[in-house]
């Protein structure tokens, strides 16, 4: 016996209008999942991929930050390592947990002609 609140989900379904209420599901999806890239995803893919650069083009002298709040200038740097000067002392830190890079610009960059 099928209770009386499942009897709409088991009524036979129009044929004239069947498929069209499936193509707008199916379109209604695929808005949702393109909404979903190119708000969302394909942002957050372009910024660590421009942080990933960041980090290969590391150099002594460049001021960081690591996430773990840590501020300091590098002074040493190996494959997947990277030694700080923070105050009175030295820390080596992983490459990839470097959060952000405080490089100050040059002259140039920072002054375009209007």
């Amino acid at each position: 016996m099928i209770p009386h609140t499942f009897l709409p989900v088991f009524a036979p379904v129009d044929q004239s209008g069947g498929g069209r209420g499936l193509m707008i599901f199916v379109f209604q999806m695929a808005a949702i999942i393109a909404i979903f890239y190119f708000l969302i995803i394909r942002p957050k893919v372009t910024q660590e991929r421009k942080h990933r650069d960041r980090l290969q083009q590391l150099k002594r002298g460049d001021e960081v930050v690591t996430a773990g709040g840590l501020v300091g200038e590098v002074i040493h740097l190996k494959d997947d390592r990277v030694t700080l000067k923070t105050g009175e002392s030295r820390v080596v830190v992983q490459r990839d947990r470097i959060a952000e890079i405080r490089t100050p610009k040059p002259v140039e960059e920072e002054k375009k002609p209007s």
